[in-house]
């Protein structure tokens, strides 16, 4: 029998690739990774690759309570791994429970189209009776499968329960509402580069592509709905980036002026490199550890008509570094990215407990290292995109006591939010100033 060939802009393909990809997250591979890595999928239309990316993106915020299904519904695990992604992919979109996203496809239709998905991948269509079966006793006994499953609070959260745990002791008071906002779509934020243009006159020239949007900072805008990258106005002609409202703070607490020397380290994939650089005039170095995600700042910067010096190297160690000392040091150093799961839902799959301890104590070598580089009276910036206390507040305290640093205001451990009035990634900022003398 021939092999049924699908359609790149069918549901069914959609369904096929955000099932391989989610396979991939399972075995450990992050989620933009495992998109690249399906067969097909950088050769589809922009729009079909974004079907494919939301519904893997669906799938990752609404794993647990998936995966607790699929438990449920089928007596022993399905193989291959490709053939439980798509369970979980379609049984996400028929869900209507599942978060307060809006339903994109009809569920009959995702039923149809996730049996076709099985039935024309050859390591898959011998289960393609049983997906069916799965799927429309889902929609028959919805309200009881669903009331079984989310007696489990790995089902109910969408977290791994060490998570779930460690977000209660951290945060006993807004635990559950950190833990909706991460479940959350995330807006999409725009940085105005001012060097460029306005936020004002930007404002008026969405208003003349009709794309609704408000001003939520000093160089922030928030489109009222998200549109692909290359259909914002002035992207490509370097008006704007995207950048979430909190990260967007960073450039500006640092206050670095022309003229100054300053090191925005571990700074891929750029967003704040070119924020600095569009508000001062700066001899800036842009660090990183891995050439590739270098490649890329070039290309924001170019896109930002910005340059900087763009160095390849361990922020940890001292290799790289010509003995110069640094007016200002931006330090967004390596985390669990626990603050950023609306727009990495995968990384809560792929996370161990054992990470924050690790991370924290490569953050420690990185913060030490890069303090002998800051010139007296110069400031460096401390930046985690981490919940976690040992890596954010645990960590500021003990790096102020190591070096007698004296700390600045600055806003500390932003939490998550996802309301009307406030839209932001949870992110925590420390400035510190080393003593002149």
């Amino acid at each position: 029998m021939a092999t049924l060939v699908l359609k790149p802009d069918s549901l069914a393909f959609s369904l096929r690739s955000a099932a391989h990809a989610v396979a991939l997250v399972r075995g450990g591979t992050a989620l933009p990774q495992a998109l690249t890595r399906v067969q097909g999928y950088a050769d589809t239309s922009g729009q079909a690759r974004g079907a494919i990316q939301d519904i893997a993106y669906r799938a990752m915020r609404g794993l647990g309570r998936a995966d607790a299904l699929v438990t449920l519904l089928t007596s022993r695990a399905p193989e291959p791994a490709a053939l439980h992604g798509l369970l979980c992919c379609a049984l996400t979109l028929i869900d209507r429970d599942e978060s307060d996203l809006p339903a994109p496809y009809e569920v009959f239709t995702v039923v149809n189209q996730a049996v076709e998905a099985a039935s024309a991948d050859p390591a898959m269509a011998h289960a393609k009776g049983m997906v069916n079966a799965v799927l429309r006793r889902f929609l028959r006994e919805h309200a009881t499968l669903l009331a079984e499953v989310l007696k489990q609070p790995v089902a109910e959260w969408n977290y791994p329960g060490w998570w779930i745990d460690t977000m209660r002791n951290a945060y006993p008071q807004h635990w559950q509402a950190i833990l909706d906002a991460g479940n959350a779509a995330p807006p999409l934020i725009l940085r105005v580069n001012q060097r460029r243009t306005t936020p004002e006159a930007y404002l008026a020239l969405l208003a003349e592509q009709q794309i609704v949007a408000r001003q939520v900072g000093p160089d922030a805008i928030r489109l009222e709905r998200p549109v692909p990258v290359l259909q914002i106005p002035g992207f490509m002609e370097g008006l704007v980036s995207v950048q979430d409202a909190a990260a967007q703070l960073a450039a500006p607490l640092l206050e670095a002026r022309d003229g100054m020397r300053v090191l925005d380290a571990c700074a891929a994939p750029g967003g704040k490199t070119g924020h600095l650089l569009e508000r001062a005039q700066l001899d800036l170095i842009a660090l990183d550890s891995d050439p590739r995600r270098l490649k890329r700042i070039e290309e924001n910067l170019q896109r930002l008509q910005l340059s900087a010096r763009l160095v390849a190297g361990d922020a940890a160690a001292t290799d790289w570094w010509d003995g110069k000392l640094f007016d200002r040091i931006l330090a967004d150093v390596p985390c669990t990215a626990s603050g950023i799961l609306r727009r990495h839902p995968d990384i809560r799959w792929l996370r161990r407990k054992a990470d924050t301890a690790q991370l924290a104590a490569l953050s420690s070598r990185i913060l030490d290292n890069l303090w002998r580089m800051l010139a007296p009276d110069g400031k460096l910036l401390f930046v985690t995109c981490s919940l976690w206390p040992q890596e954010s507040e645990a960590q500021a305290a003990a790096f102020a006591v190591r070096n007698q640093a004296e700390r600045l205001p600055a806003p500390g451990q932003l939490l998550p939010i996802a309301t009307s009035n406030e839209d932001h990634d949870g992110l925590f900022y420390a400035l510190f100033r080393k003593p002149a003398g």
